[in-house]
């Protein structure tokens, strides 16, 4: 996942509203949102690389979603980050007690961001800090630096997500994500990677011949313990490849 926006509401009809862009090369095989076959009760799409995923939903109100931190000085981890959200979605541990234990191993994997809930709790873990939080309500946005670092992409997407709340459909969240316009060069964040890519990956939408957007997820979860999800899939070029509903 490289573009995550999400409202917490605890207490409220919906308390979690989910809007993300998974973007990845289009080389790299993977499984559209399903039930895994060995877990009933998780939804999730599939890294078939590595097994792992970036953004799923288990039992009991459980949610997980991963993103990488863009940073060339990090040292590459030897474990695949897709692990992370993968063993809270099959676990039975508090998103608290999850991200304490995980605080203290995480040098095993490449920089991330993980967010984890259940229906009492959302907490993120970035791991360059090595600190989690336990949110508080409110609209976040997470990219690949902090949650709500003042990406334009994430500035965007939150004010997107805001506007939408009143009434949250999954259609219209969907069509929020595929937004491909650009914000100035003089916005943009400096990662290392040079001001050409940097440009390609300033959109919510990313789109080119070999790296881009190639999943936008949705959900809406209800206080009753109902679910909604829709899955859009993309190959190169931002061309639709195929889209998943799920009403559970």
């Amino acid at each position: 996942m490289c573009l995550i926006v999400f409202a917490w509401r605890p207490g409220h009809a919906q308390p979690l509203i989910v809007a993300a862009n998974r973007d990845e090369f289009y080389a790299r095989p993977s499984a559209a949102l399903a039930q895994w076959p060995e877990a009933p009760g998780v939804y999730a799409g599939r890294d078939l690389e590595a097994g792992g995923t970036w953004l799923g939903i288990g039992p009991n109100g459980r949610f997980a979603a991963l993103t990488n931190i863009r940073d060339l000085t990090l040292t590459p981890g030897l474990r695949s980050r897709g692990e992370l959200p993968a063993a809270f979605l099959l676990g039975q541990a508090s998103p608290e007690d999850y991200l304490t234990e995980l605080s203290r191993s995480g040098e095993s994997y490449s920089g991330f961001n993980l967010l984890v809930a259940d229906q009492q709790q959302m907490c993120h873990l970035n791991s360059q800090t090595g600190q989690f939080r336990v949110l508080e309500a409110g609209v976040y946005g997470l990219s690949n630096a902090d949650l709500d670092s003042p990406w334009p992409k994430v500035q965007h997407a939150r004010h997107g997500l805001a506007e939408l709340l009143d009434q949250p459909q999954l259609e219209p969240l969907a069509e929020l994500m595929h937004d491909s316009s650009q914000p100035d060069d003089s916005r943009l964040p400096h990662t290392g990677v040079g001001i050409a890519t940097e440009r390609l990956l300033s959109s919510m939408f990313i789109a080119s011949a070999n790296y881009g957007t190639r999943a936008t997820t949705v959900l809406i979860s209800h206080a009753n313990g109902q679910r909604q999800l829709l899955e859009r899939s993309f190959g190169p070029h931002g061309a639709k490849l195929g889209e998943v509903t799920l009403g559970l």
